[in-house]
């Protein structure tokens, strides 16, 4: 698994819900369905001071051609950021 776009960290992407769960993602204009079972991204790093209760998910995500990445992102606000895709 390589990481790929890192360039882009940060970048505002739409993600759809079903059961508090990411379904679905699109990215740079590719729709993907997240085709693994979703892992909860937390802030778990104890020598941290100041939690910085930075919440996320990582999945893998599939296109319609069959391609698929390994998507982490992060809520910013009202926003959701992609924060590292891999090949």
């Amino acid at each position: 698994m390589s990481l790929t776009h890192p360039a882009r960290a940060g970048t505002a992407v739409a993600i759809w819900m079903t059961n508090g769960v990411p379904a679905r993602l699109v990215h740079e204009g590719i729709r993907y369905r997240v085709t693994d079972t979703p892992t909860r991204l937390e802030d778990d790093e104890p020598e941290l001071t100041y939690r910085l209760n930075l919440t996320g998910w990582r999945f893998q995500g599939t296109d319609d051609a069959g391609y698929s990445h390994m998507f982490d992102v992060r809520k910013s606000g009202e926003e959701w950021r992609l924060m590292r895709v891999y090949d």
